[in-house]
């Protein structure tokens, strides 16, 4: 019996090295850990439990049956994160570069399938290199297996998938199709084809940095929703992440203990829009101060920052927030802000999490490159998000609500179930000084006449009383009071339900 168990101690031993002690040493000397020391930091101290230790691969061409290492690059099983179940994979660099095999793929899989059945999140960790050239249409069936697999979780639990290292080829349309993707700074990348295959085709020249890096997928192709200076960061970042989201799509949201008094008042709101409607304040400022402890998990904090979206709590409980940002670009809609916001509140939707909007809209982005670029089908995803949104839907206006995008951000007529307005609040068609200079054209030659009909304008059509009176404001609120009222309106929705029509799925204007 000695002789037995020494021996199971030896194997677990070979496979819990990798691909062995130089290469472990050359994965630290790039400034990465292993995918075991990175599922020990992810998890709760000793809550690991590893599925699949000794798997190996089942090719025998191109000498790869002389090539058997346990765990054939993937390192797959479940733990917990603050005492809640997830499921975890992490790809091994150290063995065959992390490199997707037949055998590779069915770990991933088992995984996959027994988070599903457990309704509990999983988490992919990614540092690999694509396909296993030497098993052909084996590895290509595999990852058609791992695709199928994340859209049939989509929608009932999380999945979350961290890059921390390459991410190549197939390799990328796994993550692409999980709920957040989160990159580390200078030693992640992602792209279809690598820098040596963009060389030869187009004869461009560019840096696995300059093609796929944190940078780019963070505030340009917003394929990533967040990057970190190092793998440390970045797993501690998805351990906060995990307190805000439910296991699943029928949990309901995380509760923790709140010491902050949902009533509270913060008379610095009062003066927190300028005199000047033109002149921009920081929309993140009244997030944070509204929520619970000013903690505010942003997602896509680099990506269309006219938007704001992320979570927080109102009275321990997860809340969505979506807000317009006056600082960049007047908060206006455009088309990469409406793609942002309503992936967002589709995701807040999927997994019940209320939401709540600030609004403070001039309206959407002219010109030609929005129109070109699309702007009336994206602009349509996020109205189509909100009218589909079926979750407590709570919206406060600060400033502008201006043309269609008034109507877009979580009006009373797209859903809208409890609609504030703070006093500073301007609802129309347009801005005062535009409506005039259109309807009464005739008097543009008199200065003074323009002015005095610009003042009655404001008065007449702009003034947050005006949409109250027809009751699309529920009421125009004091500033100071809005975290008490969001609080109040969201503990009243919490047994909100709502009938929807049979349908097999909807058509979102993709």
């Amino acid at each position: 019996m000695k002789d037995i168990l020494e021996r199971l101690d030896q194997r677990r031993a070979q496979a819990r090295v990798g691909g062995g002690e130089s290469r472990v040493a050359a994965q630290h000397k790039r400034g990465k850990l292993t995918a075991r020391e990175r599922i020990e930091l992810l998890l709760d101290s000793g809550s690991f439990e590893e599925f699949d230790m000794f798997v190996q691969h089942r090719s025998n061409d191109f000498g790869m049956e002389k090539q058997k290492i346990p765990g054939d690059g993937v390192i797959t099983g479940w733990g917990t994160i603050n005492g809640r179940a997830v499921f975890v994979f992490s790809k091994d660099f150290t063995v065959f570069g992390g490199s997707l095999s037949e055998a590779h793929a069915q770990k991933i899989i088992k995984v996959q399938d027994m988070a599903l059945k457990m309704r509990a999140p999983i988490i992919g960790i990614f540092d690999a290199g694509g396909a296993r050239i030497q098993e052909g249409v084996a590895a290509l069936g595999g990852y058609g297996e791992v695709f199928k697999r994340n859209v049939t979780a989509s929608g009932v639990i999380p999945q979350i998938s961290v890059i921390m290292g390459p991410c190549a080829g197939g390799d990328v349309y796994s993550p692409a199709m999980t709920d957040f993707i989160f990159m580390v700074r200078d030693t992640s990348y992602m792209f279809v084809t690598g820098p040596d295959v963009v060389k030869t085709v187009t004869n461009e020249v560019v840096t696995a940095e300059e093609l796929g890096g944190a940078k780019v997928h963070t505030s340009k192709s917003s394929i990533a929703d967040g990057s970190y200076e190092n793998d440390v960061e970045a797993l501690l970042q998805i351990r906060r992440l995990m307190d805000f989201l439910p296991a699943n799509n029928q949990a309901g949201v995380p509760e923790l203990e709140s010491f902050d008094d949902p009533s509270r008042l913060d008379r610095s709101l009062d003066t927190l829009i300028p005199d000047n409607p033109n002149k921009p304040y920081d929309m993140g400022e009244l997030i944070r101060r509204v929520v619970d402890e000013g903690d505010f998990f942003e997602i896509q904090a680099a990506y269309a920052r006219n938007i704001i979206t992320g979570f927080a709590r109102i009275e321990g409980r997860t809340v969505g927030f979506v807000a317009n940002q006056p600082m960049v670009l007047a908060g206006v809609l455009d088309s990469d802000a409406s793609r942002k916001a309503a992936r967002f509140v589709r995701f807040c939707d999927a997994f019940s999490i209320p939401i709540v909007t600030f609004v403070d809209v001039p309206g959407f982005l002219p010109g030609t490159a929005q129109e070109y670029g699309g702007l009336i089908k994206h602009g349509a995803k996020l109205l189509f998000a909100y009218s589909q949104a079926t979750v407590p839907l709570v919206t406060v206006i600060t400033r502008k609500a201006f043309g269609g995008a008034y109507d877009v951000m979580a009006s009373k007529h797209v859903g809208g179930d409890v609609n504030y307005a703070w006093p500073t609040a301007q609802i129309a068609v347009m801005g005062a000084k535009g409506a005039v200079e259109i309807i009464f054209r005739q008097d543009l030659g008199d200065p003074e006449k323009i002015a005095a009909r610009t003042s009655e304008y404001e008065e007449r059509f702009m003034s947050p009383f005006v949409a109250a009176e027809r009751g699309y404001i529920d009421e125009v609120i004091m500033p100071h009071s809005t975290r008490r009222r969001i609080a109040r309106a969201l503990a009243m929705l919490r047994t909100k339900e709502s009938e929807q029509p049979w349908k097999k799925h909807d058509n979102i204007p993709l």
